[in-house]
């Protein structure tokens, strides 16, 4: 890990009280429990751990080096990323159309797809469809994506959609021979010395792991609106199997949408590579690449796997800042302006996933976290 920031970096008053208002939230049932990792400059100005990491059916304690289901984190840290790689490789190129690699795809008017509307959010397709109830693994689950229609014209608006980002594993897949995980695992992880990070993490780390979610009891009120034919529903506590149903059940738990675990200190090794600290394996024209805006005049500012001016980030990051959020209670905002990185991992969705009340802990953690700078 970095080495720590120097005190004239933050104000020590001011970052405890970010501090405290972070175990309130915890105390007030916001969430279990919490991992924050706040870094300035490359260097590490407060690492913290409250609360606990699981409360069902027996409870353990948060620990600094919890490793976390990071849920949608995995878009920017693990499919944008392996977009990315490829995209400097030369394989491909941003406005590529899907289909000039899946030709399937082009089914249903999606002929015109491309890459950068995949990244973006900008695709047309819908934001989510239970594909397990369509496919099993991951060939049949691509036949039936490729089946669906578009719901917006494609480039016309930004609507988040995991069906369209889980289409980079499927695009990785199909070009390279390669599994995501592989991919990664060679030219990220390693390189960058995350290695608490991974896909499907094996039973040993389990005492290590967050709980999420009691089953897919979330998903399955979802499923059961729309009709649709499904009922081989995991009813125990989730602890080292991805939370998002899509993944685990139709992907084996390897998607570029969802399934990546990580803990705080691998996160920060891949945010500072975004601000040109430590090991790189992306290029800086392919940083300020992805971390410019395609989506002007849309609904949401989008780079390439990354939300800009994040909605989540508070009232007091520079307008530069990027980030993402992750549905079982996981964050990253990198404020290249002020050189700051806000890490916070949480299990919010355990045992209930309804408890949405992050929502509005997260921005104002933020702020506190960002008016603690001198």
């Amino acid at each position: 890990m970095s080495p720590a920031a120097p005190a004239s970096a933050v104000d020590p008053e001011r970052l405890s009280q970010a501090q405290a208002f972070l175990q309130h939230a915890v105390e007030d049932g916001a969430f279990p429990g919490a991992v924050a990792l706040i870094a300035i400059g490359g260097r590490v100005a407060a690492h913290w751990a409250m609360g606990r990491a699981q409360v069902e059916p027996e409870a353990r304690p948060m620990q600094l080096d919890t490793i976390f289901d990071l849920a949608s984190l995995t878009k920017p840290l693990a499919g944008a990323t392996a977009a990315l790689l490829l995209l400097e490789d030369g394989v491909w190129s941003l406005d590529d159309p899907v289909a000039r690699f899946i030709p399937e795809f082009a089914a249903c008017g999606k002929s015109e797809v491309t890459l950068r509307q995949l990244l973006t959010h900008s695709s047309g397709l819908a934001p989510w469809a239970a594909t397990y109830a369509h496919g099993r693994d991951p060939e049949n689950t691509l036949r039936y994506i490729c089946s669906l229609p578009l719901t917006y014209l494609l480039g016309s608006d930004v609507q988040y959609s995991d069906l369209g980002f889980s289409m980079i594993g499927h695009l990785v897949r199909r070009v390279t021979g390669e599994g995501l995980d592989s991919l990664l695992s060679s030219r990220v992880w390693k390189p960058l010395g995350m290695t608490d990070t991974g896909y499907r993490p094996v039973d040993a780390l389990r005492p290590r792991i967050a709980a999420t979610e009691r089953g897919n009891r979330f998903e399955r009120v979802m499923v059961s609106s729309r009709g649709e034919p499904f009922d081989n529903w995991r009813d125990h506590v989730l602890v080292g199997e991805v939370n998002d149903g899509n993944t685990h059940y139709a992907l084996g738990g390897i998607s570029s949408h969802a399934g990546l675990f990580a803990s705080a200190a691998d996160v920060l090794k891949f945010a500072l590579m975004y601000l040109g600290e430590g090991p790189r394996v992306l290029s800086p024209a392919t940083i300020a690449a992805a971390t410019s805006n395609y989506t002007a005049g849309l609904a949401s500012a989008r780079g390439l796997g990354w939300e800009l001016t994040p909605r989540a980030g508070g009232d007091l990051l520079s307008a530069r800042t990027f980030g993402h959020t992750g549905f079982t209670g996981t964050s990253l905002v990198i404020d290249p302006e002020r050189r700051l990185v806000i890490i916070l991992l949480t299990n919010r969705t355990h045992p209930d996933a309804n408890n949405d009340r992050i929502a509005t802990v997260r921005p104002r953690f933020h702020n506190l976290v960002a008016a603690s700078l001198i």
